[in-house]
């Protein structure tokens, strides 16, 4: 299996990996496991009609996990076999439950609920999938060498989807503030302890949008589409992760020097 390659971390490993990122994960999608898994995936995904259909095929389940970075639930077959009977039309079905907006994305494209269209019978929907696989894969892959790295690089993928739907902007941070790597950059980008996540969510929600104005000058969620705010947030992102990592004995002009040579 090809490794994401990283000649440094921080800002200059960053920026490296925006230059290569193409070719890498051309790269990376070529490695053997890889291709068969999604080769099987598309070859047997049009035959799923069930919940219980796709949960029984651990390896159509793997890519299909996989495509909304919930890998670590592959294990979780009566959870996720629920959450795809349930669909996402109910308002008490089991994925509109969770702050986590990635469960109810999951259960809504594959559409294995009450009176919902199964996803596979659209021509694109193998394709699709396959794509998010691939590019959480090469995420999870360069989150083993460098984890502000796959934060970075999924945040970089699925902003503009996030804040792009209908809300206000309350939702749009709530949806932000739900999932965990996103929610670490910004609270890497944005100051806050790990802790800040046991205050009140209202509260929380007040002090994202308070610091994101004071920081950032960025009142709607919506404008972290753009991508040279949302640029400015990761860099922010990496600059924060980098003074942490520094330790206490580091030296303020020492701290500098390393972020300016960055």
């Amino acid at each position: 299996m090809f490794q994401p390659v990283l000649p440094s971390s921080g800002l200059s490993g960053w920026q490296f990996l925006q230059r290569t990122y193409d070719r890498q994960l051309e790269t990376f999608n070529q490695s053997v496991a890889l291709k068969r898994d999604t080769e099987y995936f598309a070859e047997n995904i049009s035959s799923v009609t069930s919940a219980e259909d796709l949960v029984a095929d651990r390896r159509l389940l793997t890519v299909a996990l996989g495509a909304f970075g919930l890998q670590d639930d592959i294990n979780n077959s009566f959870f996720i076999q629920k959450m795809l009977s349930d669909g996402t039309t109910a308002d008490d079905a089991l994925a509109n439950r969770f702050t986590d907006s990635r469960y109810q994305d999951f259960s809504a494209a594959f559409g294995l609920g009450p009176g919902e269209i199964p996803g596979a019978l659209s021509p694109d929907f193998a394709g699709d999938i396959i794509a998010r696989f691939q590019a959480n894969s090469f995420e999870v892959a360069t989150g083993a060498q460098d984890d502000t790295m796959r934060i970075a690089l999924y945040a970089e993928r699925t902003m503009g989807e996030v804040v792009g739907t209908e809300g206000s902007d309350a939702s749009k941070w709530f949806t932000i503030m739900g999932q965990p790597p996103l929610r670490s950059l910004f609270e890497t980008a944005l100051g806050l302890p790990t802790a800040f996540g046991q205050v009140d969510i209202d509260q929380q929600l007040t002090v994202f949008q308070d610091r994101s104005a004071e920081i950032f000058g960025v009142t709607d969620p919506s404008q972290f589409a753009d991508p040279e705010v949302l640029d400015n947030v990761i860099s922010t992102y990496f600059a924060r992760s980098q003074l942490s990592s520094f330790g206490n004995g580091a030296s303020g002009a020492a701290i500098a020097l390393t972020l300016l040579s960055s």
